[in-house]
């Protein structure tokens, strides 16, 4: 190992750099080569089957804060980022008829999306682009990764967790989003688009197997594993080549537990860096990828990725091999049989619904009488979490019903709770009645239904389970008269509402119905809210859209850890500096740490640049912050940071490699200075 270098005046973006990747390291080279063999395998089916299409594609890093921010999703406030496994990326499309009439479509590396960002987007997209894309237009999804930064909600009950709002990690988002669709908007050319359907086996398990066998037995017979195998893709094709994709595939992305701190997409972000990383992107210059492929999110509120239903129980020896396992399975599903697509052009329609305060007419219910929905109130089940997969906190005692359930808030709610409430949550054990608190939770929610091209697109922002997602998809496709097969069902898109069980399957108040939050009928309340909307696109009438509610955006108070710190170098050393590395040859397949005298990085979260690379003897990226084979750490020591990178070294070179980090310090008045360091590594 030879000694560093620091440069405090360079640019942020130090070193040499390729202008596009040629290394596919290791098991990503192979696993990529397989990938885009059977990728191209039936592009002749698919494109005799395809419909024309305008389509653009873009890609923009979104990386949040990677030190002190609280993480979406399993709503335990110790489960603060520490670095990156990898970073965060939104996936855009945008399509355009021969009528320029548009659609676009993000999938963003998130755990959760949010009506505070959808509103800011539209927002910023309005200032550049007019009236050309809108609430009706615009789908945004987040692939809903258990481990990436939060704060990020308008609503106050899951900024809690987080421990108040998180500005710069907002910005980020937003300005991601934002970039990506800009990308793809430059991006349109002609080109055409293809369905496929294919499978994905031993990926998911259903974790709430009891509830799931209280539905009726043909729906059941539907999906003999518990869930559902079917993966569907939406091929971008030019010049009858395959330029991109955009797939839907039903597993929840709780490979990495809640004692996970580095922020990554888990299997979804793996599936698409993966796919992307073969096709020759680099994401440190995703402006220029070649390829986009968003492996988007459909319906998997009771699926788990889990294999022996317990957290970490992945098919993996640990959870990044979970993760790559999983998500080099989901790519595998790209390949599928070709749907013929009847139809062209783009049409759509959508709603702002009042969850809260929904008449359920009687053919969307289970017992053929109205049904109805109430304000927000969350279980005593949601509170336990989702125990095949980790959070919550065991020593509240609180239970899913398959455990029992919590038999004092049974006690309580007995002589509490009114008696509407009670017909309108039935077998809920009512915990936080959070829907009669102003801004805790959004209550009004934004329902579409798209037609592009022969696909049929429904979007929603819950977490349908496997067979609610199936009813929507059959209310949907009987509205419009479409084959079952072209209809998609994803969730999780331009806002959040919690779970969407059946009927049946809340009555059994697992997590997934303790969680679904306005009651027994908010299957049936989705159903209509979509089969309206499906109904009016059939006859071709207007829909009123309605209107949001407001959010608390910009007043959440901030988190008191997202503040900008002063940053102080080593004692006696600078910025840049090595602090510990291998001192002598290091052999091949052993791995290789190196620390560095960093700076917080919140303050400057290089986007599009990364904190790290690995160079080869030749001068050649082999590796960075989004790559399998490094992980990257911080930690605080007082007003000093400390940036350790770990690199797996068995598909590396021999000869010497140097390992780069990059990073901007801040001073006491706010103003940031550019430092690097360089770590030589020899493998022998």
């Amino acid at each position: 190992m030879r000694r560093h270098t620091t440069t405090a005046t360079r640019c942020a973006g130090s070193g040499p750099r390729t202008t596009r990747r040629g290394f596919l390291g290791g098991s990503a080279a192979a696993a990529g080569a397989i990938l885009l063999s059977r990728m191209t395998a039936g592009a002749a089916d698919r494109a005799a089957a395809a419909a024309p299409m305008t389509v653009g594609r873009g890609l923009a890093d979104m990386t949040g804060e990677p030190l002190g921010a609280g993480f979406n999703g399993y709503a335990v406030p110790e489960q603060t980022s520490a670095g990156l496994h990898q970073r965060q990326f939104a996936r855009a499309f945008v399509f355009a008829d021969a009528a320029d009439r548009r659609l676009v479509h993000v999938t963003a590396d998130m755990g959760l999306m949010f009506q505070s960002i959808q509103q800011e987007v539209l927002r910023r997209l309005a200032a550049r682009y007019g009236a050309l894309y809108h609430e009706g237009n615009v789908l945004i999804g987040a692939s809903h990764t258990h481990v990436a930064p939060g704060g990020t909600s308008g609503h106050l009950m899951v900024d809690i967790t987080t421990m108040g709002f998180r500005p710069v990690t907002f910005e980020a988002t937003v300005a991601g989003i934002v970039s990506a669709i800009e990308r793809a908007h430059a991006d349109l050319a002609p080109g055409a688009i293809a369905l496929t359907v294919g499978t994905v086996g031993d990926a998911g398990v259903n974790r709430s197997r009891a509830a799931f066998e209280r539905n009726p037995a043909a729906e059941r017979a539907l999906f003999p594993g518990g869930v559902n195998p079917d993966s569907t893709t939406l091929h971008v094709l030019r010049g009858g080549r395959s330029a991109g994709f955009i797939n839907w595939f039903g597993i929840h992305p709780t490979t990495f537990g809640p004692e996970h701190t580095l922020i990554s997409g888990d299997s979804k972000g793996y599936a698409a860096w993966l796919t992307e990383h073969a096709a020759g992107v680099d994401h440190r210059a995703p402006a220029e990828a070649p390829f986009v492929a968003a492996f988007a999110m459909s319906t998997p509120g009771d699926v788990s990725p889990n294999q022996g239903l317990v957290p970490g129980s992945g098919p993996g020896v640990d959870e990044y091999d979970s993760a790559r396992i999983l998500g080099r399975r989901q790519a595998d599903g790209v390949r599928g049989r070709a749907i013929p697509l009847a139809g062209g052009g783009i049409e759509g329609r959508h709603r702002w619904v009042d969850m809260s305060d929904v008449a359920v007419a009687p053919r969307f219910t289970d017992h053929g009488r109205p049904g109805r929905t109430g304000p927000a109130i969350l279980g005593a089940a949601f509170a336990a979490s989702s125990q095949e997969d980790g959070g919550g906190d065991p020593a509240l005692g609180f239970n899913e019903g398959s455990r029992g359930g919590t038999p004092w808030v049974r006690r309580v709610n007995a002589v509490a709770v009114p008696p509407a409430a009670k017909e309108i949550h039935g077998a809920k054990e009512l915990l936080l009645p959070v829907g009669y608190l102003p801004g805790m939770v959004q209550q009004t929610h934004l329902f579409h239904v798209h037609r592009l091209g022969g696909v049929t697109i429904a979007s929603l922002p819950f977490e349908p389970t496997t067979v609610a997602g199936a009813r929507i998809r059959a209310v949907v496709a009987e509205a419009l008269g479409a084959d079952p097969a072209t209809v998609i069902v994803q969730g999780y898109v331009s806002g959040y509402g919690h779970y969407i069980a059946t009927p049946q399957e809340y009555d059994q108040q697992d997590y997934e119905g303790g969680a679904t939050i306005f009651g027994r009928d908010t299957l049936g309340a989705a159903m209509q809210s979509l089969h309206g909307l499906a109904a009016g696109l059939a006859a071709g009438e207007a829909v009123d859209p309605g209107s949001p509610a407001g959010d608390l955006t910009g007043m959440i108070p901030p988190s008191p850890k997202g503040g900008p710190p002063v940053d102080l170098p080593p004692a006696g050393g600078d910025f840049g500096d090595v602090l510990a590395a291998p001192g002598a040859p290091v052999r091949r397949g052993e791995p290789v740490t190196v620390e560095f005298a960093a700076a917080n990085p919140n303050a400057d979260l290089r986007h599009e640049a990364g904190y790290h690379v690995v160079e080869d003897p030749s001068g050649a990226v082999v590796a960075d912050d989004s790559h399998e084979d490094t992980r990257l750490l911080f930690r605080r020591e007082g007003a000093r940071t400390v940036a350790t990178v770990r690199w797996d070294t068995a598909h590396a070179a021999p000869g010497v490699h140097r390992i780069r980090y990059a990073g901007s310090a801040r001073d006491a008045a706010g103003r940031l200075r550019p430092f690097t360091g360089v770590a030589e590594v020899e493998l022998i």
